[in-house]
């Protein structure tokens, strides 16, 4: 799972770091920042959760390509 995350666009809400707190975390600055290796441990529904939850659509989340 791809997570991408748009820091000009982010406000620092919290609501992503309220949702899925294993997976996002809140910078010095109070701006959301991903939790190394949170996509890992997460299911999708969080992480789908959680960019529905941002106020300004800051969060994308996509798939890894298959193998081949």
């Amino acid at each position: 799972m791809e997570i991408h995350l748009d820091h000009r666009t982010c406000i620092g809400s919290g609501q992503c770091t309220l949702t899925a707190p294993t997976v996002f975390t809140q910078d010095d600055d109070g701006y959301a920042a991903l939790v190394p290796d949170g996509a890992q441990t997460a299911t999708p529904r969080q992480v789908t959760q959680a960019a529905l939850s941002c106020p300004v659509q800051a969060i994308a989340v996509g798939n890894d390509p298959l193998d081949a």
